[in-house]
């Protein structure tokens, strides 16, 4: 036991841990091999004594912090147990190496009606070189203006909301500038998910793979961002995942002076531009409502350091009616967090439907 405890192992470097989470009733870390892309769940205490292997620390030093944490001492079993799990997975420094990635596969896969495209063959080289040539667009101080920017184009189209809605009514009789719209939008879309890649490089982030997913007659362009979950600063994890709302804000800014610099009245481009800005704002400000799949919803998970957080709402919400007691054994905050969000999300879909019955009253109707 005493040779054991003399042990100096090593996590190895690039192995990724998150910072904590709220699973259900418990609270979990992520612990993540970069190189071959498997992940598992680990508890606090187990971070407690991962996070420190470093190579520095002895086991015995590392035994006695965690006495001093959690009041008990570790047994032989205990780190022998450990070691091999990390052992197994390949984690450890000096151990044997990690198994190559899997092939990433063929770049086409489902069929006509359904399925995606790997458009490019290393998407992270992609977004690096992506974001090489926007960074000094990415200060700090630039991203203020452009976000004040973004701010004064929604009020000044809120305030204009009766002139937006009705081109919207003359777009939708007009096919050829509603197809010019749908392409600028589709086009906005793209952008979007570019905007996650670009952003999860600038954090520290990576990207796996980047293409076109389809499901006809809907056809998207995706970004697939990978470990930006185990950033260890909250407010990087909130930029990548609300980077796409703002560059679709950022793409109408210009159709928007435009729109403005044109005189008011009845001309088709004004109307056009007018029916692009108002569709447009609807496109950026949907993806904040924090449901899933949108950006909101992920952003809110990332805020409140949750994982699944509509599925184990949910589940809480069932249980507490089923079995008060077996809710009860929840801790406090999650107790309030799910019941929270439950209901609060279902207050927000009926508002939501409710909003979305007096627009289509009002355009029937004006």
């Amino acid at each position: 036991m005493s040779g054991l405890l003399d042990h100096r192992p090593a996590l190895r470097p690039d192995v990724l841990l998150s910072p904590p989470l709220l699973d259900g009733p418990a609270t979990v870390h992520l612990v993540k091999d970069p190189v071959s892309g498997a992940s598992f769940e680990i508890g606090p205490k187990e971070h407690f004594l991962v996070s420190r292997l470093d190579g520095t620390r002895s086991l015995a030093e590392i035994g006695t912090e965690y006495g001093r944490a959690f009041g008990r001492r570790l047994g032989e079993g205990n780190w022998q147990q450990l070691l091999a799990l990390l052992g197994s997975r390949r984690l450890l420094a000096g151990g044997p190496p990690p198994p190559a990635p899997a092939p990433s596969g063929p770049p086409l896969r489902g069929g006509l009606l359904s399925g995606t495209l790997r458009l490019v063959a290393d998407a992270d080289a992609t977004t690096a070189r992506l974001h090489r040539a926007l960074r000094p667009l990415l200060h700090p101080a630039v991203l203020g203006f452009l976000l004040l920017g973004c701010l004064a184009m929604e009020t000044v189209l809120a305030a204009s909301f009766g002139e937006l809605a009705a081109a919207l009514r003359w777009l939708l009789r007009h096919p050829v500038p509603l197809l010019a719209v749908a392409t600028l939008l589709w086009l906005s879309t793209a952008l979007h998910e570019f905007a996650h890649g670009v952003a999860a490089r600038h954090v520290g982030g990576t990207v796996g793979e980047i293409g076109l997913r389809w499901r006809l007659p809907v056809a998207i362009m995706y970004c697939t961002v990978d470990n930006y979950r185990f950033l260890a600063r909250r407010r990087h994890q909130l930029a990548v995942a609300a980077a796409g709302a703002f560059a679709n804000l950022l793409f109408l800014l210009p159709f928007c002076l435009w729109w403005a610099a044109l005189p008011a009245g009845d001309d088709p481009t004004r109307r056009t531009l007018a029916a692009l800005l108002l569709l447009g704002s609807a496109q950026a400000l949907v993806n904040l409502i924090p449901l899933p799949p949108l950006d909101g919803y992920t952003m809110l998970g990332h805020g409140l350091r949750v994982t699944r957080l509509a599925p184990a709402s949910s589940g809480y919400l069932r249980l507490r009616m089923r079995d008060r007691t077996a809710a009860a054994a929840y801790p406090p905050h999650a107790r309030r967090l799910y019941a929270g969000y439950g209901i609060g999300s279902a207050v927000l879909v009926l508002l939501l439907a409710a909003g979305l019955t007096g627009a289509v009253w009002y355009a029937a109707t004006t």
